[in-house]
C-alpha cells in the first residue's frame, strides 16, 4: 500500500508590526489606536509558505509574543506538516503551564500558518481542504464607543456600504445613554439592518439584568458580553432574565472553555476568536460543539480566514468584518452588498503587502 509523503517544516520567519488605525476604535475600557501584530510565516521543504497572524492588543505584549512564538516554532521545525498533530503536541507540552494567554496566542498563530501551508501544498483553500465550499456570508461592521451623534454617523456609513448589520460599543454611565445610542442608530440605519451591542464585560450580573431590560424592546440581534467573559454563571443568569439573545465567546481560551460555557448555558449565541480558540484546529473543534448544541456562531476579527471557517461551520451566523489589518494584507477580503465574498483562494487567502510590512516593522 503506497503512502503519501508529508511535507516537512523547514523553518519559520516571525515579524512584529504595528499597524495604525485610520480612526481609533473606542470601547468602554479605552481606545484602540493601532494593531500590534506578530506575522508568522512557515516554510516547508517543498518550497511552500503559509501565513498566520497574532493580534496582541497591546504593544507591550508585542515583543514577548514574537519571542515566544519563535521559541515554539523552533520546537516543531523538522516535523511533518500536520497541524492537528502539532496542536495536540503543544497541548501536552504546556499542560502544566496552561493553554491561555501568550502561549495560546503563539500556538494559534503557528496553527494558522500550518493550515495555510497545508492547503497551499494541495493547491487549494483552507475551506476546501476542510471539505467545505465557498458561499457568501452576511457581514456586519463595528461602531465604537463614540457617543450618540458619532455612533450614528459611523453606523450610517456601514449601512451605505450595504452591510447587513452594525455592532456598537455601549456601556455608558447611564442606561438612558445606552438607549439613546441604540435608538439614534436605528433611526440612521432603518428597520431592516441588524443592530448588535457590546458591553465589553463592563457590568455586574445584577446591574446587567436591570440595565438590559430597557433594551429588550429595541429589536437588537444580540447583546454581547455584558459581564466578565469567564463568569459563565453570571452570563447564564442574564440570559435567563433577558429576552434579547446574549452573545459571548471572543475571550474563551480553547474549545474546553467553550464547553464549560455551554454546560452553564452562558449564552444563546457564541463567537469564537480564531486566535484565542486555538487557530483553525481549535475553531473546527469549537464549531463541532456549536453544531452539536444547535448554537449559532459568529467570528471575532481575522476576516479573511474567519470567512472561510464560517463557510465550513454548520451553524454559521454573522461574519464580523474589520479592516484594521488591511494595510499589510495584499488582497483583503471583499464585501459586496453586505456579503463577504469567499473565493477559492490559495490557503487562507492571506498574503503580505511586503512594502507595508517593511514600513511598519516594530
Amino acid at each position: 500500500m503506497s503512502q503519501l509523503r508529508a511535507p516537512k517544516i523547514k523553518g519559520f520567519r516571525i515579524r512584529a508590526v504595528r499597524v495604525p488605525m485610520e480612526e481609533p476604535h473606542r470601547t468602554a475600557s479605552g481606545a484602540v489606536t493601532e494593531s500590534p501584530l506578530v506575522l508568522v510565516d512557515v516554510y516547508t521543504d517543498e518550497g511552500v509558505a503559509g501565513h498566520g497572524i497574532i493580534f496582541t492588543y497591546n504593544a507591550a505584549a508585542l515583543k514577548p509574543t514574537a519571542e515566544l512564538t519563535e521559541s515554539l516554532a523552533a520546537m516543531v521545525t523538522g516535523q511533518a506538516l500536520a497541524p492537528m498533530e502539532i496542536a495536540d503536541g503543544f497541548a501536552r507540552r504546556f499542560r502544566l503551564l496552561g493553554m491561555q494567554g501568550l502561549v495560546a496566542m503563539a500556538v494559534a498563530g503557528i496553527d494558522m500558518a500550518l493550515w495555510d501551508a497545508l492547503a497551499r501544498t494541495h493547491q487549494t483553500s483552507v475551506l476546501r481542504l476542510l471539505g467545505g465550499l465557498e458561499k457568501p456570508v452576511r457581514a456586519y461592521g463595528a461602531v465604537g464607543y463614540d457617543g450618540v451623534a458619532d455612533s450614528a454617523r459611523v453606523a450610517e456609513r456601514w449601512a451605505k456600504r450595504g452591510f447587513h448589520g452594525v455592532k456598537v460599543k455601549i456601556g455608558y454611565p447611564s442606561a438612558a445613554e445606552d438607549l439613546a445610542v441604540v435608538r439614534t442608530i436605528r433611526k440612521a440605519v432603518g428597520d431592516e439592518m441588524a443592530i448588535m451591542v457590546d458591553y465589553n464585560q463592563s457590568l455586574t450580573p445584577a446591574t446587567a439584568v436591570e440595565r438590559l431590560r430597557a433594551l429588550d424592546d429595541e429589536g437588537l440581534t444580540w447583546i454581547e458580553e455584558p459581564v466578565l467573559a469567564h463568569d459563565y454563571r453570571g452570563h447564564a443568569r442574564v440570559s435567563r432574565e433577558i429576552r434579547t439573545p446574549i452573545q459571548c465567546g471572543e475571550n474563551w481560551w480553547g474549545p474546553h472553555e467553550m464547553r464549560e460555557a455551554i454546560d452553564a448555558q452562558a449564552s444563546d449565541f457564541m463567537m469564537p476568536d480564531v486566535m484565542k480558540i486555538g487557530g483553525v484546529t481549535g475553531w473546527m473543534r469549537a464549531a463541532a460543539l456549536a453544531e452539536a448544541h444547535s448554537i449559532p456562531i459568529s467570528n471575532h476579527l481575522w476576516p479573511e480566514l474567519s470567512a472561510q471557517l464560517m463557510c465550513a461551520s454548520a451553524t454559521a451566523h454573522f461574519l464580523e468584518y474589520a479592516d484594521w489589518w488591511n494595510p499589510i494584507v495584499a488582497e483583503p477580503l471583499r464585501v459586496e452588498a453586505g456579503m463577504a465574498n469567499v473565493e477559492d483562494a490559495a490557503g487562507s487567502g492571506v498574503e503580505w503587502n511586503e512594502n507595508a510590512v517593511a514600513r511598519l516593522l516594530a
